[in-house]
């Protein structure tokens, strides 16, 4: 039986960020189910950093996540963990009362986001379809966020505090002994008087495996693919491109073009996989919407993104169940909100209370805590 202050399930994005920063204080060991933390949602991420993306308290967890975005790469990672990109909205006619209705509430809010006419946005993605659509939104401020730099900073900062990753732990059983979570795995035993489900879509199960109700998490498939563009098409500079509505969005990456039908089927906890008619979905609208043909799928993949109803990330001890902490729902905003999220997973373990960064923004912790789902 190996011992520790905190246990975390889960070597996501959630489950590494967190278990850094509680590191600062706390003995941490993470468990990983698979070969390789990050190998379902983390790692099929094609994240953006946009501020005019979720509901409210996800746009406060997006903007409090900035400074660590911006200023963590020296010591954290080689590589900025943001480079610039921008997001385009577009609208058709039938469009314009969302596009117009997310510009006010983007401008209610001090986020920098401009409304274009067609040949003003043309300007900046030229594969579009002029037309096709009426209007667009443009938020010049968006990045292209480094999923890989990002998700080993944490783990190697992890790592470098003493902190301890095991891969292939499947958890087969848990139990709630005289305060302590016991815990029996692929890799061994394991205690400790904190137990942080970060398992992602699996969540709920974990829930239930450790006599926890459950909050409800649907994850959702969500399917991605790649094609080569044109050879004379320089696409570099496009921005990140979407449907004001998410029927669809495309955008360059790594010399190709990454596309998705921007699909949220519900599905059980698996390794998901992309379905061709999903995928055929995703073409159809990116033909119809942009000059663009997909002769040939490159790459494709899926992976999901797990829901609770209100669509706020789950954070928080148990209000049942004594010394079980939530760390899940975050549905598609997880790598945007993880510094963030992992500040206040700690500072609620060590305190009980929210970050006062988070706080002074209107944050509260039971926007996020798990008893608002009962």
């Amino acid at each position: 039986m190996e011992n520790c202050d905190i246990l975390i399930i889960g070597a996501g994005i959630a489950g590494l960020s967190a278990a850094y920063e509680l590191s600062n204080f706390a003995n941490v060991i993470v468990l990983e189910a698979e070969n390789q933390p990050g190998y379902h949602t983390t790692g099929r991420s094609a994240a953006i950093y946009t501020r005019n993306y979720g509901n409210q308290d996800i746009r406060t967890l997006t903007r409090a996540s900035h400074g660590f975005f911006t200023s963590s790469a020296q010591g954290f990672s080689d590589h900025p963990l943001l480079s610039p990109r921008g997001a385009l909205f577009i609208a058709r006619e039938d469009q314009l009362k969302t596009l117009d209705t997310a510009l006010a509430d983007a401008q209610a809010k001090s986020a920098a986001i401009q409304r274009l006419n067609v040949a003003e946005t043309i300007e900046i993605n030229s594969a579009l379809d002029p037309d096709y659509f009426s209007a667009s939104l443009y938020e010049p401020d968006a990045c292209d966020i480094d999923v890989h730099s990002l998700h080993n900073g944490y783990r190697a900062g992890l790592l470098g505090r003493n902190g301890q990753v095991a891969v292939n732990s499947q958890v087969h059983s848990i139990s709630h002994q005289k305060g302590y979570w016991k815990l029996s795995s692929r890799a061994g035993d394991f205690s400790a008087p904190i137990l942080i489900n970060a398992a992602g879509a699996w969540g709920d199960v974990i829930a239930a495996m450790a006599g926890v109700r459950p909050v409800g998490l649907v994850p959702k498939r969500r399917t991605v693919f790649t094609f080569v563009p044109p050879p004379e098409l320089n696409i570099s500079h496009w921005p990140l491109t979407l449907d004001i509505d998410e029927q669809f969005y495309f955008k360059p990456d790594a010399g190709q073009v990454l596309a998705s039908p921007a699909d949220e089927t519900p599905s059980p906890p698996c390794d998901a996989q992309p379905e061709e008619l999903d995928i055929a979905v995703a073409v159809d609208r990116l033909q119809t919407a942009t000059t663009l043909k997909v002769s040939r799928v490159a790459n494709k993949w899926a992976g999901l993104r797990s829901f609770v109803a209100d669509k706020t990330p789950v954070i928080g001890m148990d209000d049942e169940v004594e010394g079980f902490f939530w760390l899940v729902g975050q549905g598609g905003y997880g790598i945007q909100t993880a510094p963030a999220i992992a500040i206040a997973v700690a500072e609620l373990i060590n305190t009980g209370n929210l970050p006062e960064m988070l706080t002074t923004m209107g944050l509260q912790a039971k926007h996020l805590c798990p008893g608002r789902l009962r």
